[in-house]
C-alpha cells in the first residue's frame, strides 16, 4: 500500500527540533511501528517478520516502512511480499537524510505510542505487550524501554549491556545517568506521540541525535523500564566504515550532543556530568580506532579517532592506549 507524500524541508540537518503536527483523526491505533530504511535490504525481511510475528490487528497497530530512496533493492516490492498488505509503504520523493526521514516517520505515525524501528534491528516476542503494559501501569511516563542485546550480522549475541534496574518501574535519577552516556538504542524504546508533538523531533547531528532526544524528554518526564531483554540491536562493521568515522565527525557530533544535554542539568551537576561523558567517549574513541584498524586497516580513521579522543579527555590511561594503538599501526598488527 502506498501513501501520498507530504512536503518536507530540504535542509537535511535541522538546527532546531522539527515540529511534529498533532493527529487530527479520532479513530487512532494504539501503536505506530515506523521503520525508516535506506539501503537496508540485507536485514529488512528479518526486521519486518519480528514485528509481524507479534502484530496486533491493523486498527490497533500501524506498521509502515518509510524508504529514503533506497538503491539496493526494491523496498516496496519486498514490503508487499513480506507484509501481504499488512505493512504500509511510503517512499520519499528524493533522499532527505536520516533526520528528515525520522521526522517523516513521526509525522506519518497516527498511534498513541511510536516505535522507531531501524531496518536492521529486531524486536522479540512480547515487546509491544510489555511496553504497552508499562505505559498503562505508569501513565506519567513519556517513554518506555526494555533491556536489549547486541547482535552481529549473523544474528549472534555479541554483548548484553548492564541492566538499568533489576525490576521494572520508573527509573530514578534518570536524566543524570543518561547525561553520562547513551544508554538506550532506538530498537528498545517507544515514545508517546504527544511528547514528540510537544518537544519536536531529532535535530542537529547525524550521530548521537537519539541520545539528545532521550535526554530532552528525560528533562521533563519520567521513563518506564523493564529489565526483560525484548530487543536486539544489530552492530555491524558497515556502521563504522563511513566518512563520519574516518574524519572523527562522529566524535564531534557526540560533543555537540553532550553540550546540549548539559543544558538540561542542574547547575551544580553540569561540570561533573560533562567530565564523565567526555571520559567515557574518549575511551570509546580508542575502541573505535582499534576496530577501524583491525577490520579495515584504516590508518587515517584510527588516528583521527585517537586525536579527537585525546582532545576530549586527555589522561594517563589514554597515553598507554595511544602507544599500544600506534604500535599496532607501525607493525601492522
Amino acid at each position: 500500500m502506498s501513501i501520498n507524500s507530504h512536503h518536507i524541508d530540504v535542509n537535511r540537518t535541522p538546527d532546531s527540533p522539527p515540529r511534529i503536527r498533532p493527529v487530527t483523526i479520532t479513530d487512532r491505533p494504539l501503536w505506530s511501528v515506523m521503520i525508516p530504511v535506506y539501503n537496508g535490504g540485507n536485514f529488512l525481511t528479518q526486521t519486518l517478520e519480528s514485528v509481524l510475528n507479534q502484530a496486533d490487528k491493523e486498527s490497533n497497530m500501524q506498521i509502515e516502512v518509510v524508504d529514503d530512496c533506497s538503491t539496493d533493492i526494491d523496498v516496496g516490492l519486498l514490503v508487499e511480499q513480506i507484509g501481504h498488505g499488512r505493512v504500509s509503504y511510503f517512499r520519499q520523493q528524493h533522499n532527505v537524510g536520516s533526520l528528515r526521514n525520522f521526522e517523516t516517520c513521526i509525522n506519518r505515525a497516527t498511534g498513541k505510542y511510536i516505535h522507531l524501528l531501524h531496518s536492521d534491528d529486531l524486536v522479540h516476542t512480547g515487546f509491544y505487550k510489555k511496553l504497552g503494559n508499562l505505559f498503562s501501569h505508569y501513565p506519567n511516563a513519556a517513554a518506555a524501554f526494555c533491556h536489549y542485546q547486541y547482535i552481529n550480522e549473523q544474528g549472534n549475541i555479541v554483548l548484553t549491556p548492564e541492566q538499568e534496574a533489576t525490576e521494572e518501574g520508573i527509573l530514578e535519577n534518570w536524566l543524570l545517568r543518561l547525561a553520562e552516556r547513551q544508554r538506550i538504542q532506538y530498537v528498545s524504546i517507544a515514545v508517546k506521540r504527544e511528547v514528540y508533538e510537544e518537544l519536536g523531533a531529532f535535530y542537529g547531528v547525524h550521530y548521537g541525535e537519539d541520545w539528545e532526544m532521550w535526554a530532552r524528554i528525560a528533562a521533563k518526564y519520567p521513563f518506564a523500564y523493564t529489565p526483560a531483554i525484548l530487543a536486539s540491536y544489530r552492530r555491524h562493521y558497515n556502521s563504522i566504515s563511513g566518512q563520519s568515522f574516518t574524519t572523527a565527525q562522529n566524535l564531534k557530533d557526540l560533543q555537540f550532543v553532550m553540550k546540549r544535554i548539559n543544558q538540561y542539568l542542574p547547575e551544580h551537576e553540569k561540570q561533573k556530568s560533562l567530565r564523565k561523558a567526555k571520559k567515557f567517549y574518549a575511551r570509546y574513541a580508542f575502541r573505535t580506532a582499534d576496530s577501524l584498524w583491525k577490520r579495515f586497516r584504516d590508518r587515517k580513521g584510527a588516528l583521527a579517532q585517537m586525536r579527537e579522543g585525546w582532545r576530549m579527555h586527555p589522561d594517563i590511561p589514554l597515553v598507554w592506549m595511544t602507544l599500544k594503538m600506534i604500535g599496532k599501526i607501525i607493525f601492522n598488527r
